[in-house]
């Protein structure tokens, strides 16, 4: 089946639209599910969607990168009492037909690639809707008692939602629907964001898909049904990871068809007498009790800071990457600003290092990756970063490492100035980089990020406020 409707179905559609949004609106109206909603302040550090599966298909996704508007981080969630069957039992139904739980007054799931009566990696549905946008999806994630669709070409948003269930510690099954998503284009956000009407319309969709889900499972509901909403304003998009540009997705597009400058296995040994630039850098952290790394110490303060590149002084270098893709061999677009000029160079990231070292009898815990450059790079080499914990003292430090050499081809002017210029300037952005880590773990230590939260919202009927 074509993912796209042929003219026939888009008529079909658009026939039934009017009945459908009239019998949604009235079921809207009149709706009683007892809710709690919430709205708080998004940050990048929580409010990323997940990472793709490495063996996702990426061609047509549409991401958050690729949408308008704030992002919103959603999850609706309500427990299920007196449950008849396990949540593995309850999401083998659903992955076979996820239609059995859908609202089919307003939405339906169709299959459009894979086997029908199971759902794998890859696989293909169409959400056909009673209005004139149907919303393709594709699996991105699927696990016995979970599964997450990433939005493609067409649908009216950009980005993730995974549906899961699990018991809590009493025994309670708690059934999750959580999405991360920006809208797909301009109208969407005018309709999602501003005229709200999008946003009720999705809220009375996944809360009646939530009530389907508790009577397939055999059980009632528990308690309220909690709607939390975290808000990432597109300004704060801006200075994160994705390019704000069309010239920047471009070069992002275009990095990851480029190959290492270098031959990491022919190029060696990377030393001094062999034309290589070495330099190693510490900065010391502030320290732990010794052992283990602390849960929110110095230590996993600097790891949270190293995956998302945050110790860069912005005025220098900025990364820019799809933050849905592992970090491990990530490709980035390098953004180096020199007075006002910017240059754009692509590197990829090789694999992640965690383990524990012994050095001269003393036993430290490293976590830490490092980047090499591609085709097009001013240089060619390799650049990392580590922190360390040394278990017997509690001493944490930061440490970076490079070995790079000029390389060959590109604007000569440009290559002129950074002969000039350029290792002044590595020396101080690693400088600034050490500094910065120091200051940056300090502030999350004693200031860890807060929610701000506007005032809750309980209610018995949907009318009665718009959350």
């Amino acid at each position: 089946m074509p993912r796209r409707q042929p003219t026939s179905r888009r008529i079909a559609t658009a026939t039934r639209w009017p009945l459908g949004v009239l019998l949604t609106s009235w079921r809207y109206l009149w709706r009683t599910t007892p809710m709690r909603r919430m709205e708080l302040a998004g940050a990048l550090r929580h409010d990323m969607p997940p990472a793709l599966h490495s063996a996702a298909a990426l061609d047509e996704l549409q991401l958050p990168e690729h949408g308008y508007g704030p992002l919103m981080h959603r999850r609706y969630r309500v427990g299920v009492a007196g449950a008849q069957c396990t949540p593995e039992e309850l999401f083998a139904r659903v992955q076979a037909d996820p239609d059995c739980v859908s609202p089919s007054e307003f939405a339906t799931f169709q299959k459009v690639l894979g086997d029908e009566g199971s759902m794998t990696l890859n696989d293909e549905f169409v959400v056909r809707m009673a209005s004139p946008w149907d919303g393709p999806v594709r699996v991105m994630h699927v696990s016995e008692t979970s599964h997450r669709f990433a939005t493609l070409e067409g649908h009216l948003e950009a980005g993730q939602v995974e549906f899961r269930g699990e018991l809590d510690e009493d025994g309670l099954l708690v059934l999750t629907i959580e999405s991360w998503a920006r809208s797909g284009d301009r109208f969407s956000n005018i309709m999602f964001d501003h005229a709200k009407l999008a946003k009720e319309i999705q809220v009375h969709m996944w809360v009646s898909y939530l009530e389907r889900l508790i009577d397939a499972s055999g059980g009632r509901r528990e308690g309220l049904l909690e709607v939390r909403t975290r808000r990432l304003e597109s300004t704060e998009l801006a200075d994160g990871p994705w390019p704000n540009s069309d010239r920047g997705r471009r070069e992002l597009e275009a990095v990851s068809g480029r190959a290492l400058n270098f031959d990491p296995d022919n190029d060696g040994p990377f030393d001094e007498q062999h034309g290589w630039e070495v330099d190693r850098y510490s900065q010391q952290l502030p320290p732990e009790s010794p052992g283990d790394p602390e849960h929110d110490g110095s230590w996993e303060a600097a790891r949270r800071l190293m995956s998302d590149y945050r110790f860069a002084d912005h005025k220098m270098i900025v990364a820019k990457y799809d933050p849905s893709r592992p970090l491990a061999r990530r490709d980035m677009l390098l953004e180096a600003r020199f007075h006002g000029l910017r240059f754009y160079f692509g590197v990829r990231v090789g694999d992640i290092v965690d383990e524990v070292r012994t050095v001269d009898g003393r036993r430290a815990h490293v976590w830490g990756w490092s980047y090499r450059t591609l085709q097009g790079h001013l240089e060619a080499g390799e650049m990392g970063y580590e922190v360390w914990k040394w278990r017997d003292s509690g001493e944490v430090e930061f440490r970076i490492h490079r070995f790079v050499r000029s390389a060959e081809g590109g604007n000569p002017i440009v290559r002129l100035g950074f002969r000039l210029l350029g290792r002044r300037e590595q020396e101080r952005f690693a400088h600034r980089a050490c500094e910065r880590m120091a200051q940056l773990v300090a502030l999350e230590r004693d200031n860890p990020p807060a929610e701000v939260s506007v005032p809750e919202d309980e209610r018995l009927t949907a009318p009665s406020s718009v959350g």
